[in-house]
């Protein structure tokens, strides 16, 4: 394969930022610069791609995504954006009747304005879903919400103890509403439907993931929830020659069991750390959920929500900083997901802990969302060599009321607040935590760089001077992304890289963000081959 990319401005997010051409010979890049040039590198015979204005830009690595999550949650009810119960019940009976074989109504992206009193309830699902148990995902998958058959299919009763960092939330009797928080999901219900899936249910997810991964421009991607049966879904897409996206994964460590079998998940992690490290699979550290969500008053926080609750981490520092001091020691990387400022205070003592413990070394350790954070822990991330793995997506005006209304004070205007970890010297990586929320990286850029919403930019911007430029973002997004899971060979478009880039018809950089809502994927080339593209921003 010998490629010339011509007609295009050709952003590299190195040095220099910007070329005319690029050429390709096999799967690298073998020259960046001007036309004349490039059509001497790539040789005679080679293909001119002519690519009519627009820009050329490296391959999007979303820095934060749940792969088979994304895929199965394309074939299930879409409940994101319904603004009330009416919508929500429209869309589920729509997918039963679609699904009228199915044994199971699957849904997900609920949000809990949407719901009466912000409080899931199985009868509510039972009105909709009388026949059959039904089993419906939050929009930040750190709650489900199900019916009186699905809790009689789950084995949960009023006797039912809740797991460590969980809560099936009762009613005054002591019975079960319907309603399954953190681990309680995590563990009841995520096992269930996995158990009763098939490998060819877990094939297709993949495939639909990365299919709409290919068609927008994300050659890479790091992987936050790997679990085995997702591990070998991945190595049979691998073995297959079915990869069309990079995958850098996270093996996930529960909260359950003892501090032993913590330490053992920690040894697997390393293990198949080991067995898989090729250029479409690498197994790199260990996931850890810290706390959980503002949206649901389940994120640990230093001060009580609005409505004077607080939430008790899922690992408090006791329980985590031995597996952290482990995964560090056995050369993982370590990614924690912390929202709270209390959570990220206790990630943070964790890898100050496991540095002194085991001494200087090379380390790319991360936290996860970083929504609410106490600006004396800010500079701790670049003293500590701390990736600061955020989702701007997960800042989109159109999304951030009942956010705001559970802080309730001016720590709404110290949300999500990106410039600062990078003026503290951090490095900044972008993702989109699909399919919590959209996995289009355009849309991620345009909320990165205005504050602005991509569901509805009419609305006012979030806290606008917490925009980041959009050359900035763009590099957060491919060269920061891309470093920040060791991936050495991605995310930048200089000589000796992966030929991993996407081609827009739209160059946002000269037009402005608002660009990069209308601007159209042409193509998506991972290592020189064209693998998707088509979508619009």
């Amino acid at each position: 394969m010998r490629a010339v990319y011509v007609g295009a401005r050709v952003f590299t997010a190195g040095e220099p930022a910007w070329a005319d051409a690029i050429a390709v010979v096999g799967e690298r890049i073998a020259y960046v610069g001007d036309e004349v040039g490039a059509r001497e590198a790539a040789g005679s015979g080679a293909e001119i791609v002519e690519l009519d204005g627009g820009v050329v830009l490296p391959g999007f690595v979303d820095g934060h995504a749940h792969l088979l999550m994304s895929g199965a949650a394309e074939l299930r009810a879409n409940l994101h954006g319904a603004p009330d119960m009416p919508e929500i019940a429209r869309r589920i009976r729509a997918w039963a009747d679609e699904h009228l074989d199915a044994p199971r109504v699957l849904g997900q992206g609920w949000s809990f304005s949407a719901v009466p009193d912000g409080r899931p309830a199985r009868q509510l699902l039972d009105s909709i879903v009388p026949d059959r148990p039904a089993y419906l995902d939050a929009a930040d998958y750190h709650s489900v919400w199900v019916n009186t058959a699905a809790l009689r299919e789950l084995g949960v009763t009023a006797a039912t103890p809740d797991p460590v960092g969980g809560v099936i939330v009762r009613d005054a009797s002591g019975e079960a509403t319907g309603h399954l928080v953190e681990t309680a999901g995590l563990e009841l219900v995520w096992p269930f439907l996995a158990g009763i899936a098939t490998d060819a249910d877990r094939d297709a997810h993949l495939a639909a993931a990365m299919a709409a991964y290919s068609g927008c421009g994300v050659t890479g991607a790091v992987e936050m929830a790997l679990d085995g049966d997702g591990l070998a879904a991945m190595a049979r897409a691998e073995r297959a020659g079915a990869s069309t996206v990079r995958v850098a994964a996270h093996w996930l460590v529960p909260r359950g069991g003892s501090a032993a079998d913590h330490l053992a998940q920690v040894a697997e992690a390393a293990a198949l750390a080991e067995r898989h490290r090729s250029p479409w699979l690498r197994v790199t550290g260990v996931k850890l959920i810290v706390d959980g969500v503002i949206d649901g008053c389940t994120a640990a926080l230093s001060e009580p929500y609005a409505n004077g609750n607080n939430a008790e981490p899922i690992w408090d520092l006791d329980a985590l900083a031995p597996v952290v001091a482990a995964a560090d020691a056995a050369g993982l990387q370590v990614a924690m997901h912390a929202i709270g400022d209390k959570a990220v205070r206790i990630a943070l003592d964790a890898l100050e802990h496991a540095a002194e413990r085991n001494g200087p070394r090379p380390r790319r350790h991360r936290i996860e969302h970083l929504e609410y954070t106490d600006p004396a822990d800010v500079p701790r991330l670049a003293r500590l060599g701390v990736t600061a793995s955020v989702q701007p997506v997960h800042a989109d005006p159109a999304i951030q009321d009942n956010w705001r209304a559970m802080l309730g004070d001016s720590r709404v205007d110290r949300g999500f607040p990106w410039p600062e970890f990078v003026d503290a010297g951090a490095t900044l990586a972008l993702g989109t935590d699909t399919p919590t929320a959209h996995y289009h990286p355009l849309r991620n850029m345009y909320v990165a760089a205005t504050r602005r919403s991509a569901i509805d930019p009419a609305l006012p911007p979030n806290v606008p001077r917490y925009a980041l430029p959009l050359v900035d973002a763009i590099r957060h997004a491919t060269a920061d992304a891309a470093w920040s899971c060791r991936a050495a060979d991605q995310g930048r478009l200089v000589v000796g890289m992966l030929a991993d880039l996407v081609v827009l018809d739209r160059d946002p950089f000269t037009e402005g963000p608002q660009a990069l809502l209308d601007a159209r994927v042409l193509r998506t080339v991972v290592g020189g081959q064209e693998t998707g593209g088509g979508l619009v921003g």
